[in-house]
Protein backbone atom coordinates (compact mmCIF):
# COMPACT_ATOMS: atom_id res chain seq x y z
CA UNK A 1 0.00 0.00 0.00
CA UNK A 2 0.91 3.65 -0.30
CA UNK A 3 0.86 5.04 3.25
CA UNK A 4 1.11 8.66 4.36
CA UNK A 5 2.54 9.35 7.82
CA UNK A 6 2.20 12.97 8.98
CA UNK A 7 4.78 13.82 11.62
CA UNK A 8 6.79 10.96 10.15
CA UNK A 9 10.18 12.42 11.14
CA UNK A 10 9.15 12.63 14.79
CA UNK A 11 9.96 10.18 17.58
CA UNK A 12 6.99 7.83 17.11
CA UNK A 13 6.47 8.67 13.42
CA UNK A 14 9.98 7.59 12.43
CA UNK A 15 9.57 4.21 14.13
CA UNK A 16 6.22 3.80 12.36
CA UNK A 17 7.72 4.69 8.94
CA UNK A 18 10.50 2.15 9.49
CA UNK A 19 8.07 -0.61 10.46
CA UNK A 20 5.79 0.09 7.45
CA UNK A 21 8.76 0.00 5.06
CA UNK A 22 9.84 -3.33 6.59
CA UNK A 23 6.35 -4.63 5.82
CA UNK A 24 6.84 -3.72 2.15
CA UNK A 25 4.69 -0.58 1.88
CA UNK A 26 5.48 2.66 0.05
CA UNK A 27 5.77 5.36 2.71
CA UNK A 28 5.24 9.09 2.30
CA UNK A 29 6.71 10.86 5.31
CA UNK A 30 5.33 14.37 5.76
CA UNK A 31 6.89 16.71 8.35
CA UNK A 32 7.57 20.42 8.89
CA UNK A 33 10.53 19.64 11.21
CA UNK A 34 9.29 21.75 14.11
CA UNK A 35 9.91 18.84 16.49
CA UNK A 36 10.80 16.13 13.95
CA UNK A 37 14.46 15.62 12.98
CA UNK A 38 16.22 14.47 9.83
CA UNK A 39 18.48 12.21 11.96
CA UNK A 40 15.39 10.15 12.84
CA UNK A 41 14.79 9.17 9.21
CA UNK A 42 18.19 9.60 7.54
CA UNK A 43 18.71 5.81 7.54
CA UNK A 44 15.48 5.41 5.51
CA UNK A 45 16.40 7.90 2.75
CA UNK A 46 18.13 5.31 0.54
CA UNK A 47 15.03 3.13 0.49
CA UNK A 48 13.36 3.67 -2.90
CA UNK A 49 9.92 3.12 -1.30
CA UNK A 50 10.44 6.03 1.10
CA UNK A 51 9.60 9.61 0.18
CA UNK A 52 10.07 12.70 2.34
CA UNK A 53 7.84 15.76 1.94
CA UNK A 54 8.56 18.93 3.89
CA UNK A 55 5.13 20.38 4.57
CA UNK A 56 3.02 21.87 7.36
CA UNK A 57 -0.39 20.18 7.60
CA UNK A 58 -2.00 23.49 8.55
CA UNK A 59 -1.86 24.00 4.74
CA UNK A 60 -3.85 21.63 2.48
CA UNK A 61 -1.90 19.20 0.31
CA UNK A 62 -2.88 17.08 -2.69
CA UNK A 63 -1.55 13.52 -2.50
CA UNK A 64 -2.59 9.98 -3.31
CA UNK A 65 -2.57 7.47 -0.44
CA UNK A 66 -4.36 4.28 0.58
CA UNK A 67 -3.91 4.93 4.28
CA UNK A 68 -3.06 7.94 6.45
CA UNK A 69 -1.55 7.96 9.93
CA UNK A 70 -2.06 11.48 11.32
CA UNK A 71 0.64 11.97 13.97
CA UNK A 72 1.67 15.58 13.25
CA UNK A 73 1.61 17.70 16.42
CA UNK A 74 4.20 18.65 19.05
CA UNK A 75 3.54 16.37 22.01
CA UNK A 76 5.66 17.64 24.89
CA UNK A 77 4.62 20.63 27.05
CA UNK A 78 7.82 22.60 26.25
CA UNK A 79 7.16 22.30 22.52
CA UNK A 80 3.40 22.64 22.41
CA UNK A 81 3.37 25.63 24.79
CA UNK A 82 6.09 27.40 22.77
CA UNK A 83 3.46 28.44 20.21
CA UNK A 84 0.07 27.39 21.61
CA UNK A 85 -1.97 28.95 18.78
CA UNK A 86 0.06 26.98 16.23
CA UNK A 87 -0.36 23.80 18.32
CA UNK A 88 -4.15 24.18 18.28
CA UNK A 89 -4.12 24.90 14.53
CA UNK A 90 -1.96 21.81 13.89
CA UNK A 91 -4.44 19.54 15.68
CA UNK A 92 -7.62 21.08 14.26
CA UNK A 93 -6.73 22.40 10.79
CA UNK A 94 -4.37 19.46 10.32
CA UNK A 95 -7.21 17.04 11.06
CA UNK A 96 -9.53 18.92 8.66
CA UNK A 97 -6.93 18.81 5.87
CA UNK A 98 -6.12 15.13 6.38
CA UNK A 99 -9.81 14.17 6.64
CA UNK A 100 -10.49 16.12 3.43
CA UNK A 101 -7.70 14.17 1.75
CA UNK A 102 -9.00 10.86 3.13
CA UNK A 103 -12.51 11.68 1.92
CA UNK A 104 -11.30 12.61 -1.57
CA UNK A 105 -9.05 9.59 -2.15
CA UNK A 106 -11.14 7.19 -0.02
CA UNK A 107 -8.24 6.40 2.31
CA UNK A 108 -8.53 4.95 5.79
CA UNK A 109 -7.20 7.46 8.33
CA UNK A 110 -5.89 6.84 11.85
CA UNK A 111 -5.79 9.77 14.26
CA UNK A 112 -3.07 9.70 16.91
CA UNK A 113 -4.98 11.13 19.86
CA UNK A 114 -3.68 11.22 23.40
CA UNK A 115 -4.29 10.31 27.02
CA UNK A 116 -4.36 14.09 27.57
CA UNK A 117 -8.00 14.07 26.38
CA UNK A 118 -8.70 12.74 29.90
CA UNK A 119 -7.08 15.85 31.42
CA UNK A 120 -6.37 15.54 35.16
CA UNK A 121 -8.60 12.48 35.60
CA UNK A 122 -10.92 11.86 38.52
CA UNK A 123 -10.97 8.11 37.77
CA UNK A 124 -8.12 5.63 37.45
CA UNK A 125 -7.35 3.65 35.40
CA UNK A 126 -8.79 5.70 32.53
CA UNK A 127 -11.27 3.91 30.25
CA UNK A 128 -12.33 5.05 26.79
CA UNK A 129 -15.84 5.85 28.05
CA UNK A 130 -14.52 8.44 30.53
CA UNK A 131 -15.15 12.00 29.27
CA UNK A 132 -12.22 13.53 31.10
CA UNK A 133 -11.51 16.53 33.28
CA UNK A 134 -9.87 19.17 31.08
CA UNK A 135 -9.32 22.86 31.81
CA UNK A 136 -10.21 24.37 28.44
CA UNK A 137 -8.53 27.71 29.28
CA UNK A 138 -5.38 26.31 30.90
CA UNK A 139 -1.78 26.29 29.69
CA UNK A 140 -2.05 22.72 28.41
CA UNK A 141 -5.41 23.12 26.66
CA UNK A 142 -3.85 24.03 23.28
CA UNK A 143 -2.79 20.38 23.16
CA UNK A 144 -5.50 18.68 25.24
CA UNK A 145 -8.45 20.42 23.59
CA UNK A 146 -6.80 20.49 20.16
CA UNK A 147 -6.72 16.70 20.29
CA UNK A 148 -10.28 16.52 21.66
CA UNK A 149 -11.55 18.59 18.72
CA UNK A 150 -9.52 16.41 16.31
CA UNK A 151 -11.42 13.40 17.70
CA UNK A 152 -14.72 15.28 17.25
CA UNK A 153 -13.83 16.04 13.62
CA UNK A 154 -12.89 12.42 12.98
CA UNK A 155 -16.22 11.18 14.32
CA UNK A 156 -18.23 13.81 12.43
CA UNK A 157 -16.47 13.14 9.10
CA UNK A 158 -17.18 9.46 9.73
CA UNK A 159 -20.88 10.01 10.49
CA UNK A 160 -21.52 12.71 7.89
CA UNK A 161 -19.20 11.71 5.03
CA UNK A 162 -18.59 8.00 5.75
CA UNK A 163 -14.82 8.57 6.04
CA UNK A 164 -13.12 5.36 7.21
CA UNK A 165 -11.51 6.44 10.51
CA UNK A 166 -9.56 4.86 13.38
CA UNK A 167 -8.90 6.56 16.76
CA UNK A 168 -6.12 5.68 19.18
CA UNK A 169 -5.36 7.43 22.48
CA UNK A 170 -1.64 7.22 23.15
CA UNK A 171 -0.29 7.17 26.71
CA UNK A 172 3.30 8.05 27.71
CA UNK A 173 5.66 6.46 25.19
CA UNK A 174 9.44 6.29 25.35
CA UNK A 175 12.40 4.87 23.45
CA UNK A 176 15.27 5.78 21.11
CA UNK A 177 14.85 8.97 19.03
CA UNK A 178 13.09 10.93 21.76
CA UNK A 179 14.29 14.55 21.56
CA UNK A 180 16.97 15.45 24.11
CA UNK A 181 15.18 18.68 25.02
CA UNK A 182 11.55 17.59 24.88
CA UNK A 183 10.95 18.12 28.59
CA UNK A 184 9.12 14.82 29.10
CA UNK A 185 9.85 12.72 32.11
CA UNK A 186 11.88 9.88 30.52
CA UNK A 187 14.17 12.08 28.43
CA UNK A 188 14.50 14.64 31.24
CA UNK A 189 15.50 12.11 33.89
CA UNK A 190 17.82 10.05 31.67
CA UNK A 191 19.67 13.08 30.25
CA UNK A 192 19.97 14.74 33.70
CA UNK A 193 21.29 11.48 35.19
CA UNK A 194 23.80 10.88 32.39
CA UNK A 195 25.11 14.44 32.74
CA UNK A 196 25.31 14.13 36.54
CA UNK A 197 22.84 17.00 36.97
CA UNK A 198 20.09 17.09 39.60
CA UNK A 199 17.03 15.08 38.58
CA UNK A 200 14.08 17.47 38.55
CA UNK A 201 10.88 16.19 40.13
CA UNK A 202 7.84 18.48 39.99
CA UNK A 203 5.56 18.57 43.04
CA UNK A 204 6.26 15.89 45.65
CA UNK A 205 6.66 13.17 43.00
CA UNK A 206 3.49 11.33 44.04
CA UNK A 207 1.86 11.84 40.62
CA UNK A 208 1.87 8.68 38.51
CA UNK A 209 2.73 7.81 34.92
CA UNK A 210 2.70 4.62 32.84
CA UNK A 211 5.47 4.06 30.29
CA UNK A 212 5.01 2.16 27.02
CA UNK A 213 7.99 1.28 24.79
CA UNK A 214 7.74 2.67 21.27
CA UNK A 215 7.79 -0.69 19.41
CA UNK A 216 4.78 -1.86 21.47
CA UNK A 217 2.90 1.33 20.62
CA UNK A 218 3.66 1.03 16.88
CA UNK A 219 2.41 -2.56 16.94
CA UNK A 220 -0.86 -1.37 18.54
CA UNK A 221 -1.31 1.41 15.97
CA UNK A 222 -0.79 -0.96 13.05
CA UNK A 223 -3.21 -3.50 14.52
CA UNK A 224 -5.78 -0.75 14.95
CA UNK A 225 -5.30 0.48 11.37
CA UNK A 226 -5.83 -3.10 10.13
CA UNK A 227 -9.11 -3.50 12.05
CA UNK A 228 -12.12 -3.71 9.76
CA UNK A 229 -14.98 -3.58 12.26
CA UNK A 230 -13.82 -1.30 15.08
CA UNK A 231 -13.05 2.42 14.80
CA UNK A 232 -12.20 3.19 18.44
CA UNK A 233 -11.27 5.17 20.35
CA UNK A 234 -8.89 2.70 21.98
CA UNK A 235 -6.25 3.30 24.65
CA UNK A 236 -2.69 2.27 23.75
CA UNK A 237 -0.30 2.34 26.69
CA UNK A 238 1.28 0.27 29.42
CA UNK A 239 -0.94 -0.22 32.49
CA UNK A 240 2.08 -0.58 34.84
CA UNK A 241 1.95 2.56 36.99
CA UNK A 242 4.87 4.29 38.75
CA UNK A 243 5.08 7.41 40.85
CA UNK A 244 7.43 10.03 39.41
CA UNK A 245 9.64 9.79 42.51
CA UNK A 246 9.88 5.98 42.13
CA UNK A 247 10.79 6.48 38.49
CA UNK A 248 13.49 9.07 39.30
CA UNK A 249 15.10 6.62 41.75
CA UNK A 250 14.87 3.87 39.12
CA UNK A 251 16.70 6.04 36.55
CA UNK A 252 19.42 6.87 39.10
CA UNK A 253 19.95 3.17 39.75
CA UNK A 254 19.81 2.33 36.06
CA UNK A 255 22.43 4.89 35.02
CA UNK A 256 24.57 4.62 38.17
CA UNK A 257 24.27 8.40 38.50
CA UNK A 258 25.27 10.33 41.61
CA UNK A 259 22.57 12.91 40.82
CA UNK A 260 20.47 14.37 43.63
CA UNK A 261 16.70 14.64 43.30
CA UNK A 262 15.58 18.30 43.20
CA UNK A 263 11.93 19.19 43.84
CA UNK A 264 10.26 22.04 41.95
CA UNK A 265 6.67 23.39 41.98
CA UNK A 266 4.08 21.39 40.04
CA UNK A 267 3.13 23.05 36.72
CA UNK A 268 -0.51 24.14 36.19
CA UNK A 269 -2.94 21.31 35.31
CA UNK A 270 -0.24 18.61 35.48
CA UNK A 271 -2.24 15.34 35.68
CA UNK A 272 -1.90 13.52 39.01
CA UNK A 273 -2.69 10.08 37.60
CA UNK A 274 -2.05 8.52 34.25
CA UNK A 275 -2.84 4.84 33.78
CA UNK A 276 -4.64 3.28 30.81
CA UNK A 277 -7.32 0.65 31.05
CA UNK A 278 -6.36 -1.52 28.05
CA UNK A 279 -9.22 -4.03 28.28
CA UNK A 280 -10.57 -2.85 24.91
CA UNK A 281 -7.17 -3.12 23.18
CA UNK A 282 -6.75 -6.68 24.47
CA UNK A 283 -10.26 -7.63 23.38
CA UNK A 284 -10.44 -5.92 19.97
CA UNK A 285 -6.79 -5.91 18.87
CA UNK A 286 -5.36 -8.84 20.84
CA UNK A 287 -2.72 -6.32 21.93
CA UNK A 288 -0.81 -5.70 25.10
CA UNK A 289 2.70 -4.32 25.74
CA UNK A 290 5.49 -6.89 25.64
CA UNK A 291 8.65 -4.87 26.34
CA UNK A 292 9.48 -4.65 30.06
CA UNK A 293 10.52 -1.31 31.56
CA UNK A 294 14.03 -2.69 32.25
CA UNK A 295 14.50 -3.79 28.64
CA UNK A 296 13.05 -0.59 27.20
CA UNK A 297 15.05 1.67 29.51
CA UNK A 298 18.35 -0.06 28.71
CA UNK A 299 17.81 0.63 24.98
CA UNK A 300 16.72 4.20 25.69
CA UNK A 301 19.66 4.94 27.99
CA UNK A 302 22.10 3.57 25.35
CA UNK A 303 20.51 5.83 22.75
CA UNK A 304 20.85 8.94 24.94
CA UNK A 305 24.46 8.02 25.81
CA UNK A 306 25.36 7.90 22.11
CA UNK A 307 23.46 11.15 21.40
CA UNK A 308 25.22 13.00 24.21
CA UNK A 309 28.61 11.66 23.06
CA UNK A 310 27.89 12.82 19.51
CA UNK A 311 26.82 16.27 20.70
CA UNK A 312 29.77 16.81 23.03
Amino acid sequence: MRILVTGGAGFIGSHLCERLLNEGHDVLCLDNFFTGAKENIIHLMDNRRFELIRHDIIQPILLEADRIYNLACPASPIHYQYNPVKTTKTSIMGAINMLGLAKRVRARILQASTSEVYGDPKVSPQREGYWGNVNCIGLRSCYDDGKRVAETLMMDYHRQNKVDIRLVRIFNTYGPRMALNDGRVVSNFVVQALKGDDITVYGDGSQTRSFCYVSDLVEGMIRMMNQDDFIGPVNLGNPDEYTILEFAKMIKKFTGAESKIAFKPLPQDDPMQRRPDITLAKEKLDWKPKVSLDEGLSKTVEYFKSRLKKDS
